[in-house]
């Protein structure tokens, strides 16, 4: 059984930081493209980072090249994304994606709410 089971969300003020991370079990994790998405309130799912398979590699959304660091942990079948100086349009529910050739997993999503 595949999961991808995140973690990390909350609320925080304008300028803080978290850390969100997915775990993935069930999936020969080290071979995944992983990303992160989010989605606002009446807004489309937008990709906000990404990251090779072997972490050598990543691309971010201009809004948050800067502030946002997506990372990798392959012994621990684990992917983060470290959000710092956040901004109330940071405000959504992300959520980790997994994807192998044609094969993809969505985590259950995580609420960051960012309070001004």
């Amino acid at each position: 059984q595949v999961q991808l089971v995140q973690s990390g969300g909350g609320l925080v003020q304008v300028g803080g930081s978290l850390r969100l991370s997915c775990a993935a079990s069930g999936i020969a994790f080290s071979r995944y493209f992983m990303s992160w998405y989010r989605q606002a309130p009446g807004k489309e799912r937008e990709l906000v980072a990404s990251i090779t398979s072997d972490g050598s590699s990543t691309n971010y959304v201009d809004s948050v090249k800067g502030r946002f660091t997506i990372s990798r942990d392959n012994a621990k079948n684990t992917v983060y994304l470290q959000m710092n100086s956040l901004k109330p349009d940071d405000t959504a529910v992300y959520y980790c994606y997994a994807r192998f050739v044609s094969v993809k997993y969505w985590g259950q999503g995580t609420q960051v709410t960012v309070s001004s």
